[in-house]
């Protein structure tokens, strides 16, 4: 039996204070550990008035600002010593798309996640992080 709790880590961002928190414990506990880190990050289209949905430009304009926001978050991870990091972005409600697509592709031990949101309606309840508590079958570390 190995020492090594959690082999594969999921750490989701969004620059809010408390997914900063929750990046810098994956990217500790991944080196720490010698576990596979997958940063993810959402990209919220229901933020986006009508006009801007319909426009597949704006969305993928969007989509590659994420892209590249996340790669930072990779390189980050990488300079701290993770030697399996991987970066992975998708479009949707964060905690639903976390919970039912992410989670059974990367097959992660550990989702950790701050507890509340950057923008939206989730940033004052909190839904996302209690959602994917609820919901995710795996360990959830929430972070504030």
């Amino acid at each position: 039996m190995s020492d090594n709790i959690f082999k594969r880590i999921l750490v989701g961002v969004d620059d809010s204070e408390d997914s900063l928190l929750a990046l810098k414990y994956a990217i500790h506990t991944a080196k720490e550990d010698k576990s596979e880190l997958y940063i993810v990050s959402i990209l919220e289209s229901n933020d986006m008035n009508v006009f801007q949905v319909l426009d597949k430009d704006y969305i993928h304009g969007e989509r590659e600002q994420l892209e590249e926001h996340i790669l930072k978050f990779k390189n980050l991870a990488e300079k701290a010593g993770v030697e399996k990091v991987f970066a992975v972005v998708d479009e949707g409600e964060p905690g639903e798309t976390i919970v039912k697509k992410i989670i059974p592709n990367v097959h992660p031990d550990l989702l950790v996640v701050g507890s509340e949101a950057r923008k939206g309606i989730s940033k004052h309840f909190g839904s996302q992080a209690a959602y994917m508590a609820k919901y995710a079958d795996i360990s959830v570390m929430i972070f504030r």
